[in-house]
């Protein structure tokens, strides 16, 4: 029943353009919504028609990004243009954006922040207007099992084509990402992963090594880092690297002092001695040993932040330390 309704789908989103339909929601329906499959042929046109209004709604939101060389999709969330993505499409912030969006206009945007762990990243258009949208659906309460559609411009952008639409359904679930059988190919990445109502629940991100085992980033993601990302802040460690500061402090102290500094690691290049105070690691407030570790592994080695410190002397001042990569270091 499925592939039946994967087939119809390029007719029913061009015909639902004349007018929207009406859903006749059976019994089983609410069921549907959670993951059920339809038992008979009224459910099928239920689920049917819920695509059909789903899809007209996506397709309005769903946008096409080119930054520098590279192609993506993503998905409007806010009136002002708001857009959310992969972090691998926008690459860095500050970047320019034309966005293209489902009538075939072409809009200007700017690339915000990004967590490279999770791979989340977003773009804000610049043009002025009023921009079609979805809401965001917070991802704790998602079931194995649950439909889902995924959109994007597979393949690459195509004047005059309209992103595809895929439908699966929930392998699996956790905080930092989601499984799905909706199939993903490039260019994908950014666009939407929707719930069947209509309500973004996570971002392509990647491809499976089975064509149907793909990852997206959770919603939630997105909606606990949002002011992050508008900030135009970047965290989150690269795959297959060790960022290092090269400090130690008391790990029961209140205070997080310097006990140690190691010789020619990038805390002593900076300019942190012993002694130091460290207050806060690039804004962030720190409050333990633990606290600055943790902070340190969301960055990636290459990356300058600034550390505040105060010294012996009372005097409060901000260093700017370059991390390195610890494994790099270990094999000198």
């Amino acid at each position: 029943m499925v592939c039946v309704l994967v087939l119809c789908l390029p007719v029913l989103a061009s015909a639902q353009d004349k007018a929207t339909p009406q859903i006749q929601r059976t019994a089983h329906f609410s069921e549907i919504l959670t993951g059920d499959a339809p038992h008979d042929v009224a459910d099928l046109r239920s689920m049917e028609s819920q695509i059909q209004q789903t899809t007209k709604k996506a397709m309005n939101a769903t946008v096409g990004v080119i930054v520098g060389p590279a192609q993506g999709s993503g998905v409007i969330v806010t009136e002002d243009g708001l857009i959310l993505t992969a972090g691998h499409v926008i690459g860095e912030p500050g970047r320019d954006v034309t966005v293209i969006l489902n009538d075939g206009r072409r809009v200007k945007g700017v690339t915000l922040g990004m967590d490279r762990s999770i791979d989340s990243g977003a773009i804000q258009i610049t043009t002025p207007g009023k921009y079609a949208h979805l809401n965001v659906r917070a991802t704790a309460n998602l079931r194995e099992g649950e439909w889902v559609l995924v959109m994007g411009h597979a393949g690459g952008i195509v004047k005059d084509r309209r992103p595809a639409l895929r439908i699966g359904r929930v392998l699996a679930s956790s905080q930092d990402v989601i499984a799905t059988d909706a199939t993903l190919v490039g260019g994908d990445s950014g666009g939407p992963l929707l719930d069947i109502q209509g309500n973004v629940i996570g971002i392509n991100s990647r491809i499976g090594n089975r064509i149907t085992a793909n990852l997206h980033v959770p919603a939630s993601q997105y909606l606990e880092n949002i002011d992050r990302l508008k900030k135009s802040e970047v965290w989150g460690r690269l795959g297959g690297t060790q960022p290092y500061l090269g400090v130690r402090c008391e790990p029961d102290r209140q205070d997080v002092v310097v006990t140690r500094v190691t010789p020619d690691s990038p805390a002593a290049l900076a300019g942190i001695q012993e002694g130091d105070q460290i207050l806060r690691f690039n804004s962030r407030a720190i409050s333990s040993f633990d606290d600055l570790k943790l902070m340190v592994n969301q960055y990636s080695p290459g990356d300058r932040v600034k550390v505040r410190i105060r010294r012996g002397s009372g005097d409060v001042i901000t260093l700017e330390v370059e991390l390195a990569d610890r494994r790099k270091l270990d094999t000198n």
